[in-house]
Order: structure tokens, then sequence, then C-alpha cells
């Protein structure tokens, strides 16, 4: 269990302002060119030292990413650091908090992440429907302007620096950083063809790497406190403190900040107050939001909330978003329904995709109804695979996977639902096949 001392968000829940004084009250922006004094390869090292990964989903370590950059960009080829604010996966909610309540942090991660990667600015590419975050981020920009913290010799680091906020329309990329650089550009966000990768060609054609919120969020304080502190908290491979977030039927649900590698009983006890209804009345957990496939009850209940951890279950941690389900839950309606989201959010680009998530959906809500034969549980599964790892980007495989999990763990019910549509016994089963 994480000790507050120990937390990185200290103004989570916005019980303080989120404004420059507040923030440099809470120690942000402190000694910011010492830290920057450093330089920039020992950064990167200390990033790679702290065992920290990508909290966006993928978990690609952050210090590798960053060392990919070139060492001397050319005058007319600047390097550029693209910060993934576009939260719109169903379920993720904790990039929204930190731009809420500590946008500072996010800010000063930025300057010495652009620092470290030799970066000429910053874009923040935020959430259109993120109305209210979107204003405490500009403001929170300009207020750094002011103070001098950000532009000609940021900080007074004697590093120029910018910060650019920009506002998404609103389309689900599925955190595929090339469709964002598209989007940033003025195009259609459509992911780009790779090779080239961004580091090599990104936005404007320039050296770009592109990180979560969190990511970037988290650098200041991994520095100021050491790679020791931050690789003391979780499992080899799985280090650090994470931003967790946990809807559906808890007791209070809640976005709360806890070590990697936490157990899924624990994390609901301390900070959601229990299942509701009691732990037996549990059915499924989708660990990762809506992308990942679901783990039911028996799987989830003593499992470590880390990346490995949820792997070895055929799942994810993806960005720590638990959509929690209990038994009055129709799992099938459900699973129906995020089919729904991806076919809606399909691009068109890859034929896989475009075809395939319709007609996904359109299956799904077939089994839901029970009009369907046996057979086309296999058919669904099968379909499944020719989307899953065809497409250019992840979305082909975040519509895949939720159907994969419900299939490989809630058959029975779906042969019930299709049985009892024919005339068969009425029998109630949503159990989890064991």
């Amino acid at each position: 269990m994480l000790a507050d001392k120990d937390r990185i968000f200290t103004n989570l829940y916005g019980y303080q302002p989120w404004n420059l004084k507040a923030a440099q009250a809470r120690g942000d922006w402190d000694k910011t060119k010492d830290l920057m004094t450093r330089g920039q390869d020992a950064i990167i090292e200390e990033i790679k030292a702290s065992g920290l990964r990508g909290r966006g989903g993928a978990g690609f370590p952050t210090g590798l990413k960053w060392s990919f950059m070139p060492k001397e960009p050319r005058a007319d080829r600047p390097s550029f650091l693209v910060i993934n604010a576009d939260e719109s996966e169903p379920g993720s909610c904790k990039d929204r908090e930190i731009i809420r309540h500590d946008p500072h942090k996010l800010i000063e991660g930025a300057l010495i992440a652009g620092y470290a990667m030799r970066a000429r600015a910053a874009y923040i590419y935020i959430r259109g429907e993120f109305i209210r975050e979107a204003e405490t981020l500009f403001a929170a920009v300009q207020e750094a302007y002011d103070a001098g913290l950000l532009g000609k010799n940021a900080a007074k680091s004697g590093y120029d620096f910018d910060v650019f906020v920009h506002r998404g329309a609103g389309a689900y990329i599925c955190g595929e950083e090339t469709a964002m650089i598209e989007s940033l550009e003025g195009k259609k966000g459509q992911p780009r063809l790779k090779p080239p990768f961004p580091a090599g060609a990104g936005l404007y054609g320039c050296p770009t790497t592109v990180n979560n919120v969190e990511s970037i969020a988290v650098v200041p304080t991994i520095l100021r406190r050491g790679a020791a502190w931050f690789s003391s908290f979780g499992r080899e491979n799985n280090k650090g403190t994470k931003l967790f977030q946990i809807s559906g039927h808890v007791e209070r649900p809640c976005v709360v900040e806890e070590e990697m590698g936490i157990p899924f009983r624990d994390l609901i006890e301390k900070h959601c107050g229990g299942i509701r209804g009691g732990w037996d009345n549990l059915l499924a957990v989708i660990p990762g939001g809506s992308s990942v496939p679901l783990v039911p009850a028996a799987q989830i209940m003593d499992a470590p909330m880390d990346f490995d951890g949820l792997k070895e279950l055929g799942s994810g941690l993806g960005t720590a978003a638990a959509i929690v389900m209990d038994k009055s839950t129709d799992v099938v309606q459900a699973i129906s329904r995020i089919s729904y989201f991806y076919k809606h959010e399909s691009c068109g680009q890859c034929t896989p995709c475009r075809e395939g998530t319709g007609w996904m959906w359109r299956v799904m809500e077939r089994l839901r109804t029970g009009d369907a034969d046996i057979g086309e549980i296999d058919m669904l599964q099968q379909v499944t695979k020719q989307v899953e790892g065809h497409t250019i980007c992840a979305l082909g495989d975040a519509a895949a996977w939720p159907i994969q999990g419900l299939i490989r763990h809630f058959r029975p019910e779906l042969e019930r639902r299709i049985n009892e549509r024919k005339g068969g016994e009425a029998v109630p089963l949503q159990e989890a096949a064991e």
C-alpha cells in the first residue's frame, strides 16, 4: 500500500487550487534549473533506471523511447515532444484529473522531458470534450510563460522551450501516435504507415516523441526523489506508482494513486469500499479500459495490478481503468456495447477494421438475443483473429480483444441464449467457464 508521503499527485482531488502559486507550495517548479543542469543524457539515464513504463497503455519503457531521438537536431529539422492528453478510451479518466488539478506537474515535466530529448517545443493534444480542463491548461501555460518558466531561457536554464496546447476534434485514435500527429498537422486523424516511426519523421516530418500525460507529469518528482525511490515500488519490470481508475459496480468509484502490482482485492477494499453486494457478487472485471479482454471474478480477485500480472491472465493493464461488473450485468450486452463503440470509431482506412468491426458488432447483437447458431460463436472468434494484428493501428486489436475475452470465459452463457431462443429449457447461467 502506498503511503501518503510517497504520492506524486498530491492534489489529485482538487482540494487545493491548481494555479502556479499553489503548485509551487506543493513542490513543483522547485529548482527546475538544477534538475536540467544534470545534463540531457543523465536525465534520460535516470528515467531508464527508474523503470518507468509508458502510462498510456502500451507500457513501453519511457527512458528508452526518449533515447531514440537524435542527439544533434538540425536547425532545419527541430525535434518535438507531443503529449497525448486525448483520453478517449471508455473507462479512462486519470489524465483529466492531472490536467484539471495539477497542470503544472505536466508543464514542468514537458520542459524537462523536452530538454532531455533536445526538443524545440511540446504540443499538448487535449481531448476536445475536455472543455474546463482545456481552460485550466491554457491558463496554467500562460502562468508559466508570465513567470519566465517557459519560452526564452526557460526557468533560467539557458534553454529555449515552448509549450502549445492543441484541442482535438473528437475522434478516438486509440493512443495511435501517428494519427495524433496527423491531426495536429490539421489533417484527418488517420494513422500513418510505419516505418518511418515518429522518432525519425513525426510532426511536420521532424523527429518526434509522443508520451502520455501521466508519463510526463511524474518525471520531475522522479528526478527530485531519485530513480531508486521510484523503482522501490512494484515488481521487477513493473516499477513505480500508478493512477488507477475504478468504475462500475463498486461502492465508491474513484481515481487513486497506488503502487504498481497492488492486488485487485486490496485496491477495491481500501479505496472503493468493496464490491457492490460483496465479493460473491462479482462477475468479471475489464482491468485496463474497454480495449482489453475481461477477466472473470475467480481469476482477478487476487491478481497483481500491473503489466505482467494481467498479461498472464490473458488481459492487460492498459491505462489501469478497471471496469467492475457484478452479477446484475448482462455481460454479453456489455461487450456488444463496447463492440458498437469500436465500430463507430473505426476510421475506415484498413479493410479488416472497416468491415470487421461492423460485422462483429452485428453478430454480437444476435448473440445477445440468442438469434444465432452455435457455430457462429467459433466463426466470430475466427473473424476477431482476422482483424487482430492486421491493421495499421491498434483499434482493430481493441475491437477484437473484448469479444475474445467474452468467448473464452463466457461461452456457456452465449450457448445458453441460443438454446433458449430455439425453445430449449431456460436455465439461468452467467458464471464464467472454468
